[in-house]
């Protein structure tokens, strides 16, 4: 489906005089605000003050925004022209529905000397790939600086048509990552939580570190074999299976149905069965009661790296399946990036 006439992306660093005045440049009959998980809770506040500022009609998406790839859709929000969208960057390479602008959300706390003392007192390895959330991709140059004076040598580079900045981490996609790991000897992570860093490991046979900018900690490195492993019991558990569900999302920036029909086919002639069941946001219980013997999933790949053991039959990743099919070794571990 072609953009609509108009549709357009807006990006800003974050809430404020910037955006209030594009928001009233843009003429909206009414504007849908999503907010991500973590800010939730205080999301009316955004919707009063974005009312406030640009004079237009606000209303708030209920289902929080997991990423850039499943931005508020023409049903769930039909009378909205202008969708504003808090704490991702925009995908490049996927289409919206409607005319959107893009609140990255920048952080610009961190002391980029305190953070690189907080690495070089960890002996970590001197080769380093930097990887970063969208929010604290600023740190990066002056962060790239003061490492390089404590005799590191930093690698950052720029991932494929999915992700919009170098260095940049999506859970789908950890290319920029990958595009340098054969010339380092580990990774950092600059960011809070355990999603990207658990992504990253598996996308790279690197060590992964996690440094929270904000609280200057240094996490553990990744258990990568300990998470490989799991998926390998996962993969092994799926073997026998002969009915296979193949899950296909409708989000506009996680529907693989080409994959899904590929994948369909190559079960098929290793004599299994297949069939597609589409859905918008999947929920355990929409699999139960059924008759397959085994999932592979096609939409966000964290569904099952991250979600699989709340599901009632294994769900694998079309890599994974590919395994099961003998098509594709245990090792080394394939993540399903999504490009």
């Amino acid at each position: 489906m072609d953009d609509p006439p108009g549709a357009s992306v807006k990006v800003f660093p974050t809430i404020g005089p910037e955006l209030f005045h594009a928001v009233r440049a843009a003429h909206p009959t009414r504007v849908v605000l999503q907010v991500p998980a973590g800010l939730v809770r205080n999301a009316h506040e955004v919707v009063e003050r974005l009312r406030a500022e640009s004079g237009a009609p606000v209303i708030l998406a209920t289902r929080p925004c997991f990423g850039a790839c499943d931005v508020p859709s023409l049903e769930e929000a039909p009378r909205a022209d202008l969708a504003i969208v808090l704490g991702h960057a925009p995908i490049p390479n996927v289409r919206l529905p409607r005319r959107t602008f893009f609140v990255e959300m920048r952080e610009p706390g961190g002391d980029p000397e305190a953070l690189a003392a907080t690495v070089a007192a960890a002996n970590l390895p001197r080769r380093l790939g930097l990887v970063a959330s969208v929010q604290h991709l600023d740190l990066l140059p002056a962060l790239t600086a003061a490492l390089a004076q404590r005799g590191f040598e930093v690698l950052v580079e720029q991932g494929d048509r999915r992700l919009a900045y170098p260095a940049q981490a999506l859970g789908c996609n950890y290319t920029g990552a990958e595009a340098v790991a054969d010339r380092v000897d580990a990774f950092v992570f600059l960011g809070t939580g355990r999603f990207h860093p658990v992504g990253l490991a598996l996308a790279v046979d690197r060590p992964v570190w996690s440094l929270d900018p904000l609280q200057n900690q240094l996490e553990p490195p990744i258990d990568r074999a300990r998470l490989i492993g799991r998926r390998q019991l996962a993969v092994a558990a799926a073997r026998d299976a002969r009915r296979w569900g193949i899950l296909v999302s409708t989000f506009g920036g996680q529907n693989r149905s080409p994959t899904a029909l590929r994948l369909q086919e190559r079960a098929r002639a290793a004599g299994r069965e297949a069939e597609l069941l589409y859905f918008d946001r999947l929920d355990p219980r929409d699999l139960e009661g059924r008759a397959f013997e085994a999932y592979v999933n096609t939409a966000c790949p964290r569904i099952a790296l991250d979600d699989g053991q709340s599901y009632p039959r294994p769900v694998l990743t079309p890599p994974e399946f590919l395994m099961v099919l003998g098509e594709l070794p245990l090792a080394p571990y394939r993540f399903d990036t999504y490009h």
